[in-house]
This record gives structure tokens, sequence and C-alpha cells, in this order.
């Protein structure tokens, strides 16, 4: 039966070698990274070296990657102080396929099994692939009142959500939480966590989102080019999540909190100084610059300051993968192209033509043995 499966994992478009009559993929077919720029850069190369699977890994045959707003800005730079060493490399975080092999350690899965997840955002290489490989704690079951398109718009920005407000902010029943940038993909997940914690969440979006951020869970939602907007909401909040991190944002959410509350911001400065000065030296002067933020805001307005960074957390997945399934958890799709247009997925972000998460589909066609 093993050897049927791996048979089928290996068939297509990939290298093979066999052991003790096991089957092992040793290539796939992948979107690289040859060099940093626009969408054109991006290349789709048929023979794209695997990694070798690792004790606690599990290889993955891909149906559906999620495009993040992180792959983005990797492909124009970011993190450039670590990255730019590796290429050409696949960028990629979300995926949501099949089991096709375990690494000898890996206890909580089964070949043949559905499941979904994501890569850490250092992670080098990544899930723009038809076969990708993923730590066992990276990855939960599927559910099954989602399809994998469906599912891969969901981990990555779920996880960040999850670290802002439950692991970092530690939110609880009946505090009240306000999402600046409800309508994206981070925004939409924050609001429906907050809320199965049983919070009161409010979020700032645009026009379009309203009706979006209103399904998901918002109780008050205003437009985000409302003047003075720190005015407009009936009260001050524990926590914000501000999923946008300008300057604007950040002057508005830090008042809107009251005392002993906590802001959180996804744009910490930590990888752009390191792009800047290297990695150590970089890494120092972030440290500094959150040292400072945080002694000022604690004494200018008693709150607590955090970048707050997306980590990969099993638990937090298995609770994730739980919501799905209890239909309190859905990060909407507006776009689904093929993975060999990944160029075209990520114009359609930058024209912000999407209105929900943009998903790469993966259209293999596996053969059956005889």
């Amino acid at each position: 039966m093993w050897m049927q499966q791996g048979l089928q994992a290996c068939v297509w478009r990939g290298r093979v070698w066999e052991s003790l009559g096991k089957c092992y993929l040793t290539t796939c077919r992948a979107v690289i990274l040859p060099r940093f720029g626009g969408p054109e850069v991006l290349e789709v190369r048929e023979d794209v070296a695997l990694p070798e699977l690792g004790a606690s890994e599990v290889l993955v045959r891909t149906h559906a990657i999620g495009v993040n707003p992180l792959d983005l800005r990797m492909r124009g730079g970011y993190g450039r102080s670590l990255f730019e060493p590796l290429l050409p490399l696949v960028i990629g975080r979300d995926v949501s396929g099949e089991v096709m092999q375990l690494g000898s350690s890996v206890q909580h899965f089964q070949i043949g099994q559905q499941v979904f997840g994501a890569l850490q955002p250092t992670a080098t290489q990544g899930t723009y692939s038809n076969y990708a490989i993923l730590n066992e704690e990276q990855l939960a079951q599927k559910p099954d009142n989602v399809s994998h398109i469906e599912a891969a718009a969901i981990p990555f920005a779920a996880l960040t959500a999850w670290r802002a407000l439950r692991s970092t902010a530690q939110i609880k029943k009946g505090q009240k939480v306000l999402v600046m940038g409800g309508g994206g993909a981070v925004g939409l997940s924050a609001i429906q966590l907050a809320r199965s914690a049983e919070c009161y969440v409010a979020c700032t979006c645009g026009k379009q989102s309203m009706e979006r951020v209103k399904e998901a869970g918002a109780e008050e939602a205003i437009d985000y080019t409302t003047p003075n907007i720190n005015l407009q909401f009936k009260d001050r909040f524990d926590v914000v999540l501000d999923t946008i991190g300008l300057p604007e944002t950040e002057a508005a959410g830090t008042k809107l909190l009251q005392r002993g509350g906590h802001y959180l911001t996804l744009q910490g400065e930590t990888v752009a100084l390191a792009d800047v000065y290297g990695l150590v030296a970089g890494g120092a002067a972030a440290a500094a610059v959150l040292f400072r933020k945080q002694v000022q805001y604690r004494q200018q307005y008693g709150i607590d300051y955090w970048w707050t960074i997306m980590r990969t957390d099993a638990e937090a997945l298995e609770e994730i993968a739980r919501l799905i399934k209890n239909g309190q958890l859905r990060v909407p799709v507006g776009h689904i192209l093929p993975l060999e247009e990944a160029a075209e997925a990520h114009r359609v972000i930058e024209r912000k033509k999407a209105h929900g998460k943009v998903v790469l589909e993966v259209k293999d066609s596996i053969a059956t043995p005889s």
C-alpha cells in the first residue's frame, strides 16, 4: 500500500529514487524568486530540488496556496539581509493539501491525510510548489467543511492574529478590542478570534469592507477615511491591533486605549533595520527602538506597546481548525489562479482588485498504478 502511495506521489514531474521499497520525491515544480523585483521576476521551473525530509517533517502534495502580503514584500526585497544570500528561492507560506510522506519521528499524521498549515515568516523553502515540506507542528488536519482553496486562505493570517490577541495581549471575555484594518485577512481573522473569546469588537476599514467586517462579528465599524477617527468610537479599548502600521494609525490607536491596555502593530521595524544595517547591528537597533517606544508609551499613556510577528504554533493551529469546523472562522477568497500564474496573482493584489484572499490552485494529475 505504501509503495503505491509513494509511486502516486512521485510520478508527476519529479525525479525518483527508491530504497527499501519506498519512493522518495527529489524534485518538484515551483515558482522561483531568482532576484528581487516586480511580479515579472517570478519564474516557473520544473525540476526544483526538494530538501531531504527531516525527522519531524511532512511532505505535502499541494492543492492550494494562499498568497500573503509578505510574499509580495519578500519578492520586492523585504528581508534581503536573510534571503538574498539564498537566492534563488521558493516563496510562499500558506498551504493546504495531502500528506504524501512522513519523517521518521512524525506521530500525528498519516499518509493520505488532508492537512493545512503555514510556514514561519523566515522559512527559506516556501510553498509556491506542487510539493511542500513543513514541520509537523506547522500542520493540522483540514476541517471537512472547507475546501483546500478555502483552507489555504486562513492559516498564516489567523496565526498572525492569534499571536497578537491570544498569545501577547491574552484577551479575555468581556474586553473591548479594536482592529485597525479589519477588512484584510489578518483583520477579519482577528475580529473572529476576538468574538470567539467573547470580546466586544470594533474595527476600522474601507467602505467596501463594511458588510464583511460586520458579518465577521464587528459590532462597530468606522470608515478609516473619517476625520478625527479617534473621536468616532463610543469607548476606549483594552486592546488595539493595528494591521496597517502607519504613523497616523499608531497615533490614533494608542490614544484609543485605556490605561493598562495593549497596542500591537504588525509593522515592527526589525526586518527593515536588519536590511539596512545587517542582521546583528539591525537587530540591536530594532531592540533599542522597541524599548524606547515601550518606555515612551508606558509613561505617556500607561499602555503596553508591542511589535507582533506570526509564529507557528501547533496548539493555536488546532484551535483555528476547531473554529473553522464550528463555522466561527472564515477568510473570504477573492481570486483563484493556477500556480503557474503566481506573477498575475501578485499583480491582482498590487492593483487592489482582490476583494478577498488570492489563492493559487495546483491542478496536477496524479497517475494511478495499473
